[in-house]
């Protein structure tokens, strides 16, 4: 007997039979944008995606799709329909929503201590107002500190972040030492862990300090612009070669604390933008496997004329498309170095779990997720607001760790009324936006550019700039095979 003839006789009735009809099947909540002339991205309520063209996006929506079709099966399985009578569907993306939005019942993990506001460098992009490393009346006192610790461990978080601000945090050592054996001291009867780094330039950088941190398990960020002439034209001394003191003192750290025990950032000026490749070249000289590219803020004294927009969103979009492209690159060579805000954005975009990064929340990360507690006792719910307070606009203080109680503090007018107005969903234009899910509000940089906490989103930079760092992403992993296995990898 042929296969034919067997089919004909088949007991089992073609899988035709068992799929729903053309027009049976309901829409689950979803938006879009255009991605490019030609294709859409589709986000679900959890941010799960896809990408297809306007004729069958048309389809979908007025429920033509063909159910054998390969974007019906995709758009099912990734909860962009139901076409089932129970409602499994439903409960299988609250479930997931409600993991994407767990991090929100840990509540605030991030304590930003600053030492002092004193600093031996003279950025000129210097986003905090620093004083000059002899100023007075810029640092912390120990009862200052002791509030802050005691605020900290108010936290419900049950892991904790203790950073390092500044100024240069090293210039007032003493209080750096207090807290953080202060803190290790109470994490062993509060059943706490806590991670802590000290952000500084690496110019005070001792052998003591090297043992102190290697007992206590402390770990340091710094800044690294690029090769020595960008980086000492940005990130200028008086007293010492910056360049030199940082690439010595992450050689210093690697070798005495551990390879991953610190990491660099750097900041974009209009002399950085002909040079991403050389910027990335840098990092792999110092042996850094990661690096994160930055714009200015608009803070301090990159709010000065001429320096803050002394580039434009395209100008800067288009030096970090060269630099990213330029890692994904040495990456397919053999060579591993990974840029960190790709990396948050595709663990938002691709993970089941959300991330307790400041910028990029709904409702807005301020309070919920960082604070700030300034050499002075002020606290502030974002490291920008305190920024913002050093140029003279206290807008976003929400109180004093010597007069006000954590519950005073957290349940502030002032912060609650800046998170209430904060909530994406809900926020014009940005309930629309196909990229809400990855996306945040970032309420302290719309309100010193636009004058409002919510802003003006089409003439936003912040909206603007993630728009079209989720294209490039998103336009990589659509068509870039290779380049989207390195991606991929960063999640990991």
């Amino acid at each position: 007997m042929s296969a034919s003839s067997d089919l004909r006789h088949s007991p089992f009735k073609p899988i035709t039979e068992f799929l729903p009809q053309i027009g049976c099947y309901g829409l689950l909540p979803f938006r879009f944008i255009r991605l490019d002339d030609s294709r859409y991205v589709l986000t679900n309520f959890v941010g799960e995606y896809t990408v297809t063209d306007r004729d069958n996006l048309v389809r979908f929506v007025k429920k033509d799709l063909a159910p054998d079709s390969d974007l019906y099966a995709q758009l099912k399985s990734r909860h962009f329909l139901t076409d089932a009578a129970h409602s499994a569907a439903f409960h299988l993306l609250a479930t997931k929503y409600r993991t994407k939005q767990q991090h929100l019942a840990e509540f605030t993990g991030l304590h930003m201590f600053v030492p002092t506001l004193r600093c031996n460098n003279s950025c000129w992009y210097c986003q905090v107002s620093r004083k000059n490393s002899t100023a007075e009346g810029c640092d912390m006192t120990q009862a200052v500190a002791e509030r802050g610790i005691e605020f900290m461990f108010n936290s419900p978080s049950t892991v904790l972040k203790l950073e390092f601000q500044g100024g240069e945090p090293l210039l007032n050592i003493d209080v750096v030492r207090y807290i953080v054996e202060k803190t290790r001291e109470l994490c062993q009867t509060n059943n706490r862990a806590v991670n802590i780094v000290i952000c500084s330039n690496l110019s005070l950088l001792s052998d003591e300090i090297l043992d102190f941190c290697e007992h206590h398990d402390v770990s340091f960020s710094t800044s690294l612009d690029g090769p020595r002439e960008l980086h000492n034209l940005n990130r200028p001394s008086r007293e010492f070669d910056s360049y030199e003191r940082a690439c010595a003192g992450i050689v210093r750290i690697r070798e005495r604390l551990g390879v991953e025990r610190v990491s660099a950032l750097m900041t974009t000026t209009k002399q950085s933008l002909s040079q991403p490749t050389e910027i990335v070249d840098e990092y792999l000289r110092q042996g850094l496997a990661s690096i994160f590219l930055r714009p200015i803020n608009p803070y301090g004294f990159a709010s000065l004329p001429g320096i803050v927009t002394s580039y434009s969103t395209a100008e800067w979009l288009e030096f970090y498309k060269k630099a990213l492209d330029y890692i994904i690159h040495l990456n397919l060579k053999g060579i591993r170095i990974r840029e960190e805000y790709a990396a948050l954005l595709l663990r938002r975009m691709l993970s089941p779990f959300g991330t307790g990064f400041v910028d990029l929340q709904s409702p807005a990360g301020i309070g919920i997720s960082a604070v700030v507690f300034n050499h002075d006792g002020n606290v502030y719910p974002s490291d920008e607001s305190r920024m913002l307070a050093e140029m003279g606009d206290q807008r976003f203080c929400i109180g004093n760790l010597l007069s006000n109680s954590y519950k005073e503090m957290m349940l502030s007018d002032t912060l609650i009324d800046s998170i209430s107005e904060t909530m994406t969903e809900c926020v014009p234009c940005c309930v629309d936006c196909g990229f809400q899910p990855y996306c945040g509000a970032d309420p302290i940089r719309h309100y010193r550019l636009q004058g409002d906490i919510v802003g003006y989103k089409p003439t936003s930079e912040f909206c603007q700039r993630h728009l079209g760092l989720f294209r490039h992403i998103i336009s990589i992993l659509e068509e870039q095979s290779t380049a989207s296995e390195v991606l991929m990898n960063w999640l990991q």
